[in-house]
């Protein structure tokens, strides 16, 4: 049985990927920081700030996808926590990629994630793809710092694939489930102008671009795991609201606010642009949920 190691795996996304792949007969393990984890899932001890590994982990594995790395809407970034972030994405691939090395390990693949942040703190009306450049603020350079740890593997000659993730939907926890409680009390409104963009993808989409990266030998290199549909945030605050069966209301709630709020963090909230989807979609890959009306209906649709 192919075995797929997870580092992240307790995570929003880590949770619904270990469970896909196990539908879909692999062999899953994690990477986890206790020694006594309730998880249903083989688990391995590691602790990147103390450079410690089980070497079993990495022996027994066919692939290993790496999505450990502290929230980044979690905290305020104070220059702490902007270490935190930073160090917690680079530390935990080098102590990987240090024993992958050490065993001479020929891993089938090592697949990342990354972010949508990779292009910046910007709303523009550029429609970015992945042969663009970093952009020169903090996501810019978290997230080119995150990928040239993952592209360390390539020297090994280990096929690498990094996901460039936007917005995550998924009602179970996650930002989602945050949107949609001023929504439902009928206060939904856009934030600051409303014109920035906010790249999403369906949780099960992510998945299924994560399963495709394991089993396409093709897919190297650096993917846009957004949905292949643009929306603004006033667009999506508006169909939210609609699929919720609430009014949508206004006045927009002000950029001053959300930034004497959030400090520098509400660049997640106020600025956003277009990210495009040709990249993967030229792979073949399929979305079952391309449009967020769609995608929100099903996540809500309980409700």
């Amino acid at each position: 049985m192919v075995q797929v190691l997870i580092s992240g795996g307790t995570g929003l996304v880590g949770k619904a990927l270990c469970n896909k792949l196990q539908a879909k007969a692999y062999d899953v393990a994690i990477l986890s920081r206790h020694k006594n984890t309730n998880s249903p899932y083989k688990c391995f001890y590691w602790n990147p700030n103390e450079d410690k590994i089980d070497s079993e982990a990495i022996a027994s594995s066919d692939y290993i996808i790496h999505l450990a790395g502290a929230n980044i809407a979690e905290k305020r970034w104070t220059p702490q926590r902007k270490k935190i972030i930073l160090e917690s994405r680079i530390q935990s691939a080098k102590l990987i990629f240090d024993e992958v090395q050490k065993q001479q390990k020929n891993l089938k693949a090592f697949i990342s994630a990354s972010a949508v942040g990779y292009y910046g703190s910007i709303t523009s009306e550029q429609i970015f793809s992945e042969g663009d450049k970093a952009a020169n603020d903090f996501l810019g350079r978290t997230c080119q710092q995150w990928e040239e740890a993952a592209n360390q593997f390539n020297e090994l000659g280990i096929r690498t694939t990094i996901l460039r993730t936007g917005l995550v939907l998924n009602k179970q926890g996650g930002a989602l489930s945050k949107m949609i409680i001023p929504v439902k009390l009928g206060l939904a409104s856009a934030l600051g102008n409303g014109k920035q963009y906010l790249p999403w993808i369906h949780i099960d989409d992510l998945c299924e671009i994560y399963i495709k990266a394991i089993e396409d030998n093709t897919m190297k290199g650096a993917y846009n795991a957004v949905a292949p549909e643009h929306q603004t945030n006033l667009s999506f605050t508006q169909t939210l609201a609609q699929v919720l069966k609430k009014p949508f209301w206004f006045p927009n709630i002000p950029t001053f606010l959300i930034k004497s709020l959030l400090g520098e963090m509400s660049e997640l909230l106020l600025t956003g642009s277009r990210i495009s989807a040709s990249k993967l979609l030229s792979t073949g890959f399929t979305y079952k949920f391309p449009k967020l009306d769609k995608a929100l209906v099903n996540l809500l649709e309980k409700d």
